[in-house]
């Protein structure tokens, strides 16, 4: 079996093969696991992602490295008033954040060193005359399969081998750091506390996240074109220049909040597009390719992704573990199930995301968290 995509359902989905006993290969573009940012941190939910890590055998690891306070949110309108808060006493939180890259370490080492190839950006696939699929990757190495699993996030190669669905544009994301915020913020580190807040108004939010690393990442969202970050061309604009800017999308916003900006670190924005996959994408199931997390069912990030990403590594684990003589009833039971449950929470993703940013979000969500 090959699993192209070394993510955390990817990893979730190889950890829980390898301990059934059946062999397989994770293809990921990453040269390594520190090559990159692994992003922010995660809520990981009861039933799905902190199952996912129990049943890996993973739960000690998790509750030593997950940080409880990091439930705790507030969301604020532009005068900087608080209109919402969540913050759980001590010990009664049940969705711990933990960093996305702890996270990632954790789930590899279920994975044997000896099933990772990394380096691998898939390029292209052929359909084998006698079953299963050939791989094609930049590199110009090549391998065969007879289950492919498409587990290569949001723009993943392999979902065109089963639908002609694409993500559709939803909003503009940009994020900046604060390194060692407690240290050389330590204002602001008040300010945002152990946790999040989201300041929300005029199709807009301004967000500050706490990672287990020290560092407070910002973020700006805003409803706009798909175009709209490439014709800022922030990356080659002085940073003085970038933060007028920034401010510039906030008039009239409490000082406090704008002020997340000017502590940002130099050069740290990153920008992207916020995309999801069509509500309710299905398609025919055939035994040698299907799909999970991202390239699957593609959602606002509003908590539920990774969720239901690790959860679909247990369950379709679980499926080819009891079926491992019948890959067509294993990948038709997956995807059935999955279709549905992912169906009903990519619908209320895409309702808080559009909560999120209407021009009264603040009061809306006050309203939703009453």
């Amino acid at each position: 079996m090959a699993v192209v995509g070394g993510g955390i359902g990817g990893l979730v989905l190889a950890g829980m093969l390898h301990s059934r006993g059946i062999p397989a290969t994770v293809y990921e573009r990453d040269t390594g696991l520190d090559a990159r940012a692994q992003g922010g941190s995660l809520d990981l939910h009861p039933e799905s992602g902190q199952r996912a890590l129990a049943e890996l055998g993973l739960a000690d690891a998790f509750r030593a490295e997950s940080r409880p306070e990091g439930e705790a949110l507030r969301i604020l309108d532009p005068a900087g008033d608080t209109v919402a808060r969540h913050a759980p006493e001590p010990g009664s939180g049940r969705r711990p954040e933990v960093d996305r890259g702890a996270l990632r370490k954790m789930l590899m080492s279920r994975v044997p060193e000896t099933a990772m190839r990394w380096g691998r950006h898939l390029t292209g696939t052929e359909q084998l005359p006698a079953g299963g699929h050939r791989l094609f990757f930049a590199d110009g190495d090549r391998t065969d399969c007879d289950l492919l699993v498409g587990a290569d996030g949001g723009r993943s190669t392999v979902r065109a081998l089963l639908t002609d669905a694409r993500p559709v544009h939803l909003s503009a994301y940009l994020q900046l750091t604060i390194v060692d915020a407690d240290r050389r913020q330590p204002h602001v580190a008040e300010f945002v506390g152990p946790g999040s807040l989201m300041a929300l108004g005029d199709n807009l939010n301004l967000g500050a996240q706490r990672s287990g690393d020290g560092s407070i990442r910002v973020s700006v969202t805003l409803r706009t074109d798909d175009g709209w970050i490439d014709r800022q061309r922030f990356g080659g604009a002085e940073w003085a220049d970038t933060v007028t800017r920034l401010h510039a999308l906030f008039p009239g916003w409490a000082p406090e909040l704008t002020g997340l900006i000017d502590a940002c670190d130099p050069g740290s924005l990153v920008g992207r597009n916020i995309e999801a996959m069509p509500v309710g994408t299905r398609w025919r199931s055939r035994q040698d390719v299907t799909l999970l997390g991202d390239a699957a069912h593609l959602m606002p990030p509003v908590g539920e992704g990774a969720n239901q990403a690790m959860l679909d590594g247990v369950l379709l684990a679980r499926a080819v573990s009891e079926h491992s003589d019948d890959l067509t009833t294993a990948i038709t039971a997956y995807e059935a199930e999955m279709f549905d449950r992912t169906a009903e929470m990519a619908e209320g993703s895409a309702r808080m995301e559009e909560m999120g940013l209407a021009p009264d979000a603040a009061e809306r969500l006050k309203s939703f968290f009453g």
